[in-house]
């Protein structure tokens, strides 16, 4: 990372830096009780189940091609623009250390939570890497003339200021155009009630679902017999000792105070918590592994999760596409038909049936024109061609009866 410290002057900021690195280790307190940091908000399963629906089994597992539109033969056709030197950064080796799944991975977890910044290193006026930034020592400034600038806090406190045409920015959903909504800090409410939902029922079971009792004597105590009382009391109705029998004496009673959590609606309470945090990041429960009180049939969940594809995993796909386009190609590259895709088919991988029916009706069955040769759907397979016929649409069957024709 030294080409960072050397591309421009850095300005002092060590009273900035200390105030992020504030930020991150003490977090932003909920109205619930907990600070709601990016670590502890990641260990609420709900909202890890969230970002890894969108970024591991979203955008990142499918394929994510450079394009290009272009004509022949008074046809309009696309095709994999394989020659383009963009193409192997972008599907195989994005930098020194990291797959092109590992960087779409990254990329989009960073961008769900609200930005994801990408530094374009470029070698003799190419792209040679991309490198993906902490967002969180990363701000886009707008300045007075519309144009965005970044600004990047390194290790040591220095910031350093890179113009827009060196940082590849993906905005989640944004109000003011310039920088992404933080999800960490919109959800804060939601996420830090579910961490107090789990720590107050940790501590339930730590008691052994014993939270507290009575120990009920007839004579006074003096405070000095009070603190031993107390002391043998924690030790011997401890959660270690649920179970075991407790021995009175001097005619003492013990009036137990059982709460399950049943009793203290922590059941309903946690569900509510799961929906609530799927609704900030824009996903149906059933996709984290959540489908409520009523047990959802096949055809209900397949109907889900075709909404998810839909309603869920699209709109990144669109949204980090397109700022693809404009961020990592030339006026001149969009001009000549280049362009990014996200290949959602790959979604289909898993079920052999919902592919070979696709298949069929694209080869032409039921008697509708066929729109993929055999050699195109091997191709999606990653199986060689056959060429011939193989190459060439099927015929259509069950053409209607020319009525002009003579028997």
């Amino acid at each position: 990372m030294g080409f960072l410290a050397r591309a421009y002057e850095a300005k002092s900021g060590n009273s900035v830096y200390e105030r992020w690195l504030e930020l991150l280790a003490n977090g932003s307190k909920s109205k619930a009780g907990p600070s709601v940091t990016l670590q502890s908000a990641l260990r609420v399963s709900a909202a890890f189940a969230c970002i890894r629906a969108i970024s591991t089994q979203g955008f990142a597992q499918v394929p994510f091609k450079l394009m290009q539109d272009y004509e022949q033969a008074g046809l309009q056709r696309k095709r994999v623009a394989r020659e383009h030197p963009l193409y192997d950064v972008i599907t195989a080796k994005p930098n020194g250390w990291q797959t092109a799944f590992e960087f779409r991975e990254q990329l989009s977890m960073h961008a769900c939570m609200g930005n994801a910044y990408v530094f374009k290193n470029m070698y003799r006026g190419k792209l040679a890497e991309l490198i993906i930034l902490d967002p969180g020592r990363c701000k886009a400034v707008q300045n007075d003339d519309w144009s965005i600038a970044y600004r990047v806090i390194g290790k040591d406190g220095s910031i350093k200021e890179f113009p827009q045409d060196m940082i590849w920015h993906v905005r989640g959903p944004s109000w003011d155009g310039v920088m992404g909504l933080d999800t960490l800090n919109i959800a804060r409410e939601a996420l830090g009630l579910s961490i107090a939902l789990e720590q107050s029922h940790a501590a339930l079971h730590t008691n052994g679902v014993r939270p507290s009792g009575v120990y009920s004597v007839e004579r006074t105590l003096s405070d000095e017999q009070q603190k031993k009382l107390s002391k043998w009391i924690k030790e011997e109705a401890s959660a270690q000792n649920t179970g075991s029998p407790l021995v009175l004496d001097s005619g003492a009673k013990w009036l137990s105070q059982t709460m399950s959590g049943v009793d203290a609606q922590h059941k309903e309470t946690r569900d509510l918590q799961v929906e609530e945090v799927c609704r900030f990041f824009g996903l149906l429960p059933i996709v984290i592994g959540y489908s409520g009180s009523k047990a959802s049939t096949y055809a209900s969940a397949e109907s889900m999760f075709d909404a998810h594809k839909v309603l869920g995993l699209n709109p990144w796909f669109e949204r980090i596409q397109g700022s693809a386009d404009i961020n990592l190609l030339t006026d001149e590259e969009r001009r000549k038909g280049y362009y990014f895709k996200s290949f959602a088919n790959g979604l289909m991988r898993a079920s052999a049936k919902d592919r070979a029916e696709y298949y069929a009706k694209a080869l032409g069955s039921g008697g509708s024109p066929a729109w993929h040769t055999q050699d195109e759907i091997r191709a999606l397979e990653d199986v060689d061609p056959m060429g011939g016929d193989a190459a060439k649409l099927p015929p259509l069957l069950n053409r209607p009866a020319n009525p002009n024709s003579t028997p």
